[in-house]
């Protein structure tokens, strides 16, 4: 059987053709490649949200007004550096990407970006990024900044994505670290608190992002990635999001316990808490077409009202 490559396919007599053929190929792809093409290899909401998560901690991290030039630089220092996690996914998981109709429309598969354009792209984004962290911020938050994203960039998704249905478990620490971050941007240390907003979030990546992989479970399975709906079926990974979703709940009233948050806090977290056990109850137990991705839209609603809540209490309780 004939395979199609991406590469050209050279044929006796006919290298003048393809030369032009290749170069008109390229030139187009420069010609309609924009700033919408990068700023959508940024994961533009995901960083957004890691961005409130990070707000939080600093804000958490002192009885009153963080510093404007922290708040506003540590920030810009961190979504630089998501933004270049973020555009090194898009490089590394080009070619599966392809193959997933949920993102075989992006730059990349498109052939809009180049990867070398891509990889320049990422580079200068976390040499900005940490450079305002070291020079104006501090060199903790700096330091655990890259470490989040050689976590996610390389360590998760360069191996192990393709390596263990595990994967989102053991790579989920990497995007849990926002509020870190952003506690250490302020304070220049790492405290008990903020390792409990960690926790909260590496406890809520699971059930979120495997409702998502069980609405995409033949997509993964084409691409030949390990996802726990491929290797071990959407029932065993629908148990496994009920387990998560009560830890998650368990987790997110520490903070009650240990004076981070008061009683508007308590209130919040069991509520919201209540209604991701609904949604995952509803996977469980009423599996519908629709159920995994209101799930998975539940998720992102909930950690977003969740560190709200946290910050709310923080100034009126």
């Amino acid at each position: 059987m004939r395979t199609h490559s991406a590469e050209p396919e050279f044929i006796p007599g006919a290298f003048p053709r393809l030369v032009h053929r290749s170069m008109t190929e390229t030139a187009a792809r420069q010609v309609s490649a924009s700033w919408r093409d990068y700023y959508e290899m940024c994961k533009p909401r995901v960083v957004m949200l890691m961005i409130l998560t990070s707000l939080v901690g600093m804000f958490l991290a002192v009885p009153g007004m963080v510093p404007w030039r922290v708040l506003l630089l540590g920030n810009l220092g961190i979504a630089l550096v998501a933004c270049s996690g973020a555009a090194v996914n898009h490089l590394i998981d080009r070619r599966i990407d392809r193959i997933m109709n949920r993102t075989s429309g992006r730059p990349l598969p498109q052939g809009r970006v180049d990867p070398v354009q891509a990889a320049i792209f990422a580079l200068l984004l976390c040499a900005s990024g940490m450079a305002i962290l070291l020079v104006w911020v501090n060199p903790l938050s700096a330091w655990l900044t890259l470490a989040s994203f050689v976590g996610y960039a390389f360590v998760y998704t360069g191996w192990l994505k393709h390596a263990t249905p595990q994967n989102i478990v053991i790579g989920g620490l990497a995007g849990a670290m926002p509020p870190l971050l952003g506690w250490s941007a302020v304070t220049g240390t790492i405290e008990a608190d903020a390792l409990v907003l960690v926790l909260i979030i590496f406890a809520w990546t699971p059930p979120h992002f495997w409702a998502l992989a069980i609405h995409r479970k033949e997509e993964y399975a084409r691409s030949g990635v390990p996802m726990l709906p491929v290797t071990h079926g959407e029932y065993a990974t629908r148990v496994h999001i009920v387990a998560y979703t009560v830890i998650l709940v368990a987790a997110s009233v520490i903070p009650w316990f240990t004076g981070m948050g008061g009683w508007i806090y308590l209130a919040s977290a069991l509520l919201l808490g209540a209604g991701f056990l609904y949604w995952s109850g509803r996977l469980m137990f009423r599996p519908r077409p629709d159920i995994p991705m209101r799930t998975f839209g539940y998720s992102i609603v909930y950690l977003a009202l969740l560190f709200v809540a946290l910050l709310v209490d923080h100034y009126l309780a």
